[in-house]
């Protein structure tokens, strides 16, 4: 049982340690959770800037639906950071409404997504708490572009870009791999799921700021066309991303069909450990902390409709500091104040696209948005 108000679960991992550090500028409370008390420790101590001044407990946990819940009981929020989040979420969203903890983590995985709206949300909103998976960079700044977008009225068509510059880390390049290698990727049409053909390769694309074009690719679907699933003013949703190193996109779809095609006669267990590997070959290191002059990330939104179109763009740096920072901040927000929405519900949907665009800006980490409207 937890005497802390939240719990970082999967602490000792890249973007644990960085919800750790956002969560004592807003000096928050925290229990550092996972498998190993070495790596905990140690990831608190040596990246965890001014650990010492934060009250806070490292403990370990099994990874099953009990012991969660003993932990996660009389905490208020749990920030969910171990994935494949498809694999080990289940038993963490378990835990959470068990223990009636709110549920936030930083998937990108869309099954998931789906499976968290379709199995659990009802629950969640039954028990008056929240879920919201995918609270992170790579979805949650592009969704507060096309909330941007959205308050111009008659819009009912997004198309998304989502760029940043540096590399996946260890237990991304996991997910993206067994991600993209086991589930289809949907886009949203008139309010129903399509699948993006696999056949579909990269994809070149003018992004603002560059002369150069940048390749994207569906990247599992990305989270926006489940969370604008139930948005009455949104039918259409298509979402693309990609990293600005060309070298590095062009190597994914190469990566990827060559493990599919490796992995394709086994069975499941088989498979997720063969994919599992595969991964940890093509990153086995923590990449070193952001840079804020090299780790550019790009949000672009265009939304249209019958009589109107609504371009917004948002510059930032520092993807994985904007994803530690919007947990430690959806994290400090629950413990101020119910949700704008309990049950499934996205970030923005959550807490309101314009506080947390003015988190992100009071942090530094991202331009004011660049809103083009028309008709």
């Amino acid at each position: 049982m937890s005497d802390k108000p939240v719990i970082v679960y999967g602490a000792s991992g890249y973007t644990g340690r960085l919800i750790c550090e956002y969560l004592r500028e807003h000096n928050v409370p925290f229990v550092a959770a996972g498998r190993s008390e070495e790596k905990l420790n140690d990831a608190m101590a040596s990246h965890v800037p001014g650990i010492e001044t934060v009250d806070h407990e490292v403990v370990t946990v099994d990874h099953d639906v009990a012991s969660l819940t003993e932990l996660f009981t009389g905490a208020s929020v749990v920030c969910n950071t171990v994935g494949p989040f498809s694999q080990y979420g289940p038993e963490v969203v378990e835990a959470c409404l068990a223990a009636g903890a709110h549920y936030l983590d930083t998937t990108g995985e869309q099954d998931w997504l789906i499976t968290c709206d379709e199995k659990y949300g009802a629950d969640f909103a039954v028990a008056g708490l929240l879920l919201s998976p995918g609270v992170a960079q790579m979805y949650t700044t592009g969704e507060i572009a096309a909330q941007v977008c959205l308050e111009q009225s008659g819009l009912d068509t997004l198309d998304i870009a989502v760029f940043w510059g540096g590399s996946p880390t260890i237990a991304s390049t996991q997910t993206i791999l067994v991600n993209a290698a086991l589930s289809k990727a949907f886009h949203l049409q008139q309010n129903s799921y399509e699948a993006w053909d696999p056949e579909d390769g990269l994809t070149e694309l003018v992004i603002p700021g560059q002369h150069e074009l940048a390749l994207a690719l569906p990247w599992g679907g990305t989270s926006h066309p489940v969370w604008f699933k139930r948005d009455p003013r949104v039918a259409n949703v298509k979402a693309l991303g990609g990293v600005f190193n060309k070298a590095l996109m062009q190597g994914v779809p190469q990566i990827v069909a060559g493990a599919i095609e490796a992995t394709k006669d086994m069975n499941d267990e088989d498979r997720y450990a063969a994919l599992t590997a595969t991964a940890q070959q093509v990153m086995s290191e923590m990449p070193p902390r952001e840079h804020t002059r090299l780790n550019r990330s790009l949000d672009s939104v265009h939304a249209s409709g019958p009589l109107g179109r609504a371009h917004c763009v948002i510059h930032g740096n520092s993807n994985y500091k904007q994803t530690g920072l919007l947990q430690a901040y959806a994290a400090y927000s629950l413990l101020q104040t119910p949700p704008l929405r309990t049950g499934f519900a996205s970030a923005c949907q959550a807490f309101g696209h314009r506080p947390l665009l003015g988190v992100l800006r009071s942090f530094g980490l991202v331009m004011e948005p660049e809103l083009t409207v028309q008709g």
